[in-house]
């Protein structure tokens, strides 16, 4: 197996510490409104790394941490506190935001066919872990106390740079342009571990700690989490790309400054999801959730082949026709899935099977190109298979893309708007007097078994048995 490592800015051969056991953390969504689809695509990638390492013989241990501590702007202690803001806009208290919106990311995962990670934790649940580790911050001297608050000591950690690829005039130039600095901290770039002294007027979400009453900084619940259900070593951490810095960058010198050596190995990123404009995000345009596109007749798993057909390290960008052409393509597949159901026929064909899983594993062990994992999956379909050995391998590779290309009621409702499709195509040939377009698309339907007849009332099927 080979992935691109942040760290090392190239691909490398994939190694756990513990043979076929592999640790992996993915950072959750912070609850305080919907996943935007661009969330979402981050949250496929991961998924597709998890069930691709398990299609590949490893067990994986993953956790993922839920946000709900109020304060999650910036390590200035500054903008606004983003689950107070759900709490005001909805009339609801911050937990009840938090127990709601965890829930309906649960669901767009579900339908998402995302694997729910083994353990899955809220950040308000594990306030005595951040404590433990910042006391052993401030022991070791990585630490400081100052305002009212503690803060890391960034010219401790050598390496703080190293996963972003850049210097310090790089990052403090943009990121905090809009910040109004803190002018207690020893360094720029220290980032805030916990806050006593809050810019907010009744902060809701606050905890007692040896420094007075506050809450945690943006980044050490990631690292608490991680090092209370994970240990001391992690194989894989997984994110978005804005994660880079400073999330990920701060949790890597607070979690190596705590344990005293190197903590992750690997640093998996997914890029960005586009729309015309540049970035997608809550804040921009039309706010684009995947009950949205559910309700503009876009079902999940069409989203996610929309998703697979795109290398995760590339920028995707979406619109409402490449949504289009990627639902016209399911339905397509799925009917052709469902021919090859109503016609079993030969037998397994062992050879075949490993030719085609050896050419499924090679393209998912390419630092996960899912698109070739997908060409695959046509290519079986194409091939002079036997059904039996074609539905074999359609089930095994499913196990990675989870598009239910297998289950029935996806293959009827597919099988029934492919079918209608083509009748709408061959209506329209007619009318434009392109006789033999029409008379292809009849044929290329009664190859797959299905009879068309048509009669002054229209066009009717009929799929043969």
């Amino acid at each position: 197996m080979k992935l691109y490592n942040t760290l090392s800015k190239k691909v490398e051969d994939f190694i756990p510490y513990e043979n076929k056991m592999v640790k992996m953390y993915t950072c959750g969504p912070t609850v305080y409104h919907f996943a935007h689809i661009g969330n979402l695509r981050t949250y496929i990638c991961e998924d597709v790394l998890q069930k691709t390492l398990e299609y590949l013989g490893y067990h994986v241990k993953r956790v993922m941490n839920i946000t709900d501590v109020g304060h999650m702007t910036s390590d200035g202690d500054t903008g606004e506190d983003k689950m107070q803001k759900g709490a005001l806009r909805e009339h609801k208290t911050v937990y009840e935001i938090a127990d709601f919106y965890t829930e309906a990311f649960m669901n767009d995962i579900d339908r998402l066919n995302i694997k729910r990670p083994e353990i899955i934790e809220r950040a308000s649940d594990h306030i005595d872990t951040y404590i433990e580790m910042i006391k052993a911050l401030l022991d070791k001297e990585y630490a400081y106390e100052a305002g009212g608050n503690i803060y890391f000591d960034v010219s401790k950690f050598p390496n703080y740079y190293e996963l972003s690829g850049k210097n310090q005039e790089d990052l403090l130039v943009g990121v905090r342009e809009d910040v109004e600095e803190d002018k207690s901290k020893r360094n720029p770039a220290d980032f805030g571990l916990w806050f006593t002294l809050s810019k907010f007027e009744n902060q809701v979400m606050q905890w007692d700690s040896p420094w007075g009453r506050g809450y945690p900084g943006w980044h050490i619940e990631c690292s608490g989490i991680c090092y209370k259900y994970l240990g001391e070593y992690l194989d894989i951490h997984c994110g978005g790309v804005d994660n880079i810095f400073p999330h990920h960058t701060n949790e890597i010198a607070q979690s190596e400054g705590f344990l005293g050596h190197r903590w992750c190995n690997y640093w998996c990123h997914g890029e960005h999801l586009n729309d015309s404009t540049g970035k997608m995000s809550k804040s921009k345009g039309e706010f684009l959730t995947l009950s949205l596109l559910e309700s503009k007749g876009y079902h999940p798993l069409v989203y996610r082949l929309f998703c697979l057909n795109s290398h995760y390290r590339s920028q995707l960008v979406f619109s409402y026709e490449a949504m289009e052409a990627t639902k016209n393509a399911y339905q397509k597949l799925l009917g052709r899935i469902a021919s090859i159901k109503e016609n079993r026929s030969g037998e397994k064909e062992v050879d075949k099977i490993k030719k085609f899983e050896s050419k499924f594993k090679l393209a998912l062990e390419n630092d996960l190109n899912t698109a070739n994992a997908v060409t695959t999956l046509y290519d079986v379909l194409k091939s002079d298979c036997s059904n039996e050995t074609k539905l074999y391998l359609i089930e095994s590779f499913d196990t990675v893309l989870s598009l239910d290309l297998l289950e029935e009621t996806k293959i009827e409702q597919g099988l029934e708007q492919y079918i209608e499709n083509q009748i709408q195509k061959r209506n329209k040939a007619k009318k434009e007097k392109n006789y033999e377009l029409a008379d292809k698309i009849r044929n290329d339907l009664l190859e797959k078994g299905i009879e068309l007849k048509d009669s002054r009332e229209g066009t009717t099927y009929t799929i043969r048995k």
